[in-house]
């Protein structure tokens, strides 16, 4: 295989989408207190908290998880595998469009879980702690918060700010569901399974997935915003089939 060749052929878009990302994530690495900064200031914070920045709905997708390789890695690679052919199919403009309307749809969908769950998350972590049931802690911070009791609103106050997300995982999803929406019947492969996949079905696959661990609340992965990244992104594709221009009948350039 021609490396050489293999990336001079990515179109530009992409290409500078993974330069950007993995010289951010170097930087983090090679360099953790200044990369440490960095996802302080740029990474997505819970907007009910005073670390929130607007920008950060932009910014967070290009910070990715330094203390593994495995996040970027997988990122990258999917952008470069569905990415290109997209942007292909859609010309640049309307290819970075899309990739950025998913990328926000994804933080727009993680702030609205924060603000739906941040009061379950915050009594299920003190309860235990002091020895006290869900129910019993929770009729306790309603009431501090109801008073102003200003230890509790401080510690409510650090909990949120701790809340942080970064990585391009919901733009990403939404480059796999725009994929699999130009070429449902596409033969994939998927690790470790011998028989091919329809696109189509390993998206709606994905999305299972990714809606029974974002319920079920394990880990620290941000699985709503993968799907909030799909749903974006099936709207934008929505509008678009219903002109006509899906398929890249028509390419912005």
């Amino acid at each position: 295989m021609n490396i050489g060749y293999q990336w001079r052929s990515i179109p530009p878009v992409t290409k500078n989408l993974i330069i950007i990302n993995v010289a951010i994530w170097l930087v983090e690495v090679l360099i953790p207190n200044f990369g440490n900064v960095l996802v302080e200031r740029l990474g997505l914070r819970f907007w009910g908290s005073g670390a929130f920045n607007p920008v950060q709905l932009f910014t967070y997708m290009f910070l990715h998880d330094d203390h593994t390789v495995l996040h970027i890695l997988f990122n990258m690679f999917t952008l470069w595998m569905f990415g290109r052919v997209l942007e292909q199919v859609w010309g640049p403009k309307r290819y970075l469009l899309f990739y950025l309307v998913c990328g926000v749809g994804a933080a727009v969908t993680q702030e609205v879980v924060w603000q739906l769950t941040w009061m379950h998350e915050y009594i299920s972590g003190i309860a235990p702690l002091n020895g006290l049931t869900y129910d019993h802690m929770a009729r306790i911070v309603k009431n501090a918060v109801a008073t102003g009791d200003p230890q509790f609103a401080a510690a409510i106050e650090g909990m949120k700010t701790s809340m942080v997300t970064v990585g391009a995982s919901g733009a990403i999803f939404g480059l796999l569901l725009g994929f699999a929406m130009i070429f449902p019947n596409l033969p994939m492969y998927i690790f470790f399974i011998p028989v091919p996949i329809k696109a189509k079905y390993m998206v709606i696959g994905y999305a299972v997935i990714e809606l029974f661990l974002g319920v079920s609340g394990g880990g620290t992965i941000a699985h709503f915003a993968h799907l909030g990244g799909m749903l974006f992104g099936f709207i934008l594709l929505l509008v678009w089939k219903k002109k006509g221009t899906l398929n890249g009948n028509k390419f912005f350039y």
